[in-house]
């Protein structure tokens, strides 16, 4: 337990350095932007110029060089889907772009900027019991967004972290309180319930959870083998019925038929020639008949007329 603590704690650690050393490249690269950078050397190059030429002295040229850094530094951009989230003397000044704007250097401070565009985040659940304590591993994806800069600054301390981890807990105490059916056949009413769950956590900090999916719902081997079996005993089953019902169709139609043909001799005469008839149509084929049917239906006579005419197609086929 210490080790895989230990492990977890190492693990924190490690992204939370990520995310810091994330956070302080995006304000440099922010920092020294293109504009900023050329208006620093246009003053530097005219700085230069008025020195060469006489125009000042070198004190003049060291207070004006400073003063182009002062102009260079107080310069930044934001994008058209950022918001900056400016700091004077340690308290929140204001939001500023998206486009140029200005702060003033040493007191102002831009300590983030806030991306609102729609984002997605993956999250899982391994090994979460559902409510008929079955082990399911279930991976899932929020799509959400940062519509309140301010909130989002001020009432969390990394957003994109607090997203996730809520993710995560709020799939578990979903997936406890579902059986393994309902997470098998309702997965976009599950989600639903997921993502109304997660939008009420993050509105207080100015985060609208927009849409969540389950990816995939991973279940035991050998709970998936016993359920495949399962589902092939009953599609089994539901052969057997249909076969049944087919069987019990025509007996219906077979009483139904016998019943038309007592009262029709006549008929039930017609219908014995017509099945001789086709039966003796096979070259080769060899029909046998009850000996009553014979008596009865005068089919010895006709069976007799149909062989010879059979008999009489074979020899004009082999001539």
């Amino acid at each position: 337990m210490k080790i895989s603590n230990m492990k977890e704690s190492s693990g924190d650690l490690k992204e939370k350095a990520e995310s810091w050393a994330t956070k302080q490249f995006q304000l440099s690269s922010k920092a020294f932007n293109m504009v900023a950078m050329t208006v620093f050397f246009v003053l530097l190059i005219a700085d230069s110029l008025c020195l060469y030429l006489g125009l000042i002295n070198i004190w003049w040229f060291a207070g004006l060089l400073v003063l182009a850094a002062i102009i260079a530094a107080s310069i930044r951009i934001a994008d058209q889907w950022e918001r900056a989230v400016v700091l004077r003397l340690g308290r929140f000044r204001g939001l500023k772009g998206p486009g140029i704007f200005l702060i003033i250097p040493v007191i102002d401070r831009v300590d983030k900027y806030v991306d609102q565009r729609v984002r997605l985040t993956d999250f899982r659940a391994e090994t979460t019991l559902t409510r008929d304590t079955v082990p399911v591993n279930v991976d899932a994806v929020v799509y959400w967004m940062v519509w309140d800069v301010q909130k989002a600054a001020l009432e969390v301390q990394d957003y994109i972290q607090a997203v996730g981890f809520v993710a995560q807990t709020g799939l578990r105490d979903t997936i406890g309180k579902h059986e393994l059916a309902d997470l098998l056949q309702h997965r976009e009413k599950i989600g639903a319930a997921l993502q109304q769950t997660l939008d009420e956590q993050t509105n207080p900090w100015g985060i609208t959870c927009q849409c969540v999916g389950i990816k995939d719902i991973v279940i035991p081997a050998a709970l998936e083998d016993a359920m495949s079996k399962q589902a092939q005993a009953e599609r089994e089953r539901q052969a057997r019925i249909i076969l049944g019902t087919a069987e019990t169709e025509i007996a219906e139609k077979f009483a139904a038929a016998s019943e038309y043909y007592r009262d029709n001799p006549v008929a039930l005469q017609l219908r014995g020639m017509n099945m001789l008839f086709e039966g003796l149509k096979e070259k080769g084929s060899m029909v046998i008949v009850p000996s009553s049917a014979l008596h009865s239906m005068n089919l010895g006579a006709i069976g007799g007329l149909a062989g010879f005419s059979a008999a009489g197609e074979i020899q004009k086929e082999d001539h």
